[in-house]
């Protein structure tokens, strides 16, 4: 059921993580409005509001930031047009949700994050896994009861078969020939698209868990189409970090984590993003040597998403949301992570500058 106040907000872009996410989050959200959506593909744009009717529609971008009525900016563009978009929407006075990655190089971060800092604007990244309900109670468990943190291991495996399943779960997605697409063809460099696109949510996972990443060691291998990266971390706490990203894997969806503590530990599986179910978390608590697992039964993250970005703004509610300073810091362990499999040494993040 809506609440009396909506945080009215614009979408730019009306491609596929759109289609597949942002439109129905906003719909649903129990707290926010889809005013408008703007595109400069005039077929995307006219199939977009005809299923989701917004109160609006532009085909300049310009012509949004201007309308008073819009209060909020989810940009759901190409990685190339993240930075360029939310500075823009910063800029207007509009609060943002930006897609992740935040942006593809640390310069480029740090000059959005100075923008968010002057401008005193609302910015979020749009790790949306943070809203998996089973996920915050493992966070809870690490933050309140675990005590000191020894070890923390995470995986975030995509599969041979990952367009089967969801092609069976998400909408029928619209493409366009006038389409916005970025300069050159960002999917080329196989191996800096697939750190940008699913390294940035294992990044943040580890983040958001572990806190802190100090330095990164890593090592990356391509074989038979599949690229691996395995990655040794040094959390600030001083607990050690293991990461894999292996892209894909032969065999089913395989995401997760383990957090090994002083009072306890967490295993959890975590499932396709598009089946929106929430992950299988078992948290062990050493004091009563029992399990327990939460049911999170809500999956739908990315509408959760959408809640806690309009609370954070209306209401100034604390989120688990990734924030612009996540969001550089998260850039800073993409480009470290790259780094170091060029070098065969460990990268400090402190010294990393520079694009993924």
């Amino acid at each position: 059921m809506k609440e009396d106040r909506l945080l009215r907000i614009g979408v730019l872009g009306a491609g596929q993580i759109a289609q597949a996410a942002h439109f129905e989050a906003c719909v649903k959200a129990r707290n926010a409005d889809l005013h408008a959506i703007c595109d400069v593909a005039e077929d995307l744009l006219a199939r977009a509001a005809a299923a989701f009717q917004p109160r609006r529609t532009f085909a300049s971008y310009d012509a949004m930031l201007a309308d008073r009525d819009v209060e909020a900016v989810i940009v759901a563009t190409a990685d190339a047009f993240h930075v360029e978009a939310a500075i823009a929407a910063l800029q207007a006075g509009k609060h943002v949700l930006c897609e992740k990655p935040l942006a593809t190089s640390v310069e480029d971060a740090e000059l959005l994050k100075e923008t968010v800092e002057r401008t005193g604007r609302v910015l979020h990244v749009g790790h949306m896994k943070r809203y998996d309900g089973a996920i915050e109670a493992a966070k809870d468990f690490i933050d309140r009861e675990i005590g000191g943190l020894l070890a923390l291991k995470a995986w975030y495996c995509d599969s041979t078969h990952r367009y089967a399943m969801t092609d069976a779960v998400q909408p029928v997605i619209a493409r366009s020939a006038g389409a916005r697409r970025p300069a050159g063809n960002p999917k080329a460099d196989r191996q800096r698209y697939l750190m940008l696109a699913h390294g940035s949510h294992l990044v943040d996972m580890a983040r958001f868990l572990g806190a802190g990443i100090e330095a990164v060691e890593a090592r990356w291998r391509e074989s038979f189409g599949a690229h691996c990266w395995f990655v040794d971390v040094s959390f600030s706490s001083g607990a050690f970090g293991h990461l894999d990203l292996t892209i894909p894997v032969r065999m089913d969806w395989h995401e997760g984590f383990q957090v090994y503590g002083e009072n306890g530990s967490v295993i959890a599986k975590i499932f396709n993003p598009w089946y929106l179910k929430s992950s299988e978390v078992d948290i062990f608590r050493e004091q009563t040597a029992t399990w327990s697992r939460p049911l999170a039964a809500d999956g739908h993250f990315f509408r959760r998403q959408v809640e806690g970005f309009a609370d954070a703004v209306l209401h100034g509610r604390k989120v688990p949301a990734a924030t612009a300073e996540d969001g550089v810091a998260s850039v800073r362990a993409m480009v470290a992570i790259s780094r170091s499999v060029q070098t065969g040494q460990p990268v400090d993040l402190a010294m990393v500058t520079g694009a993924v």
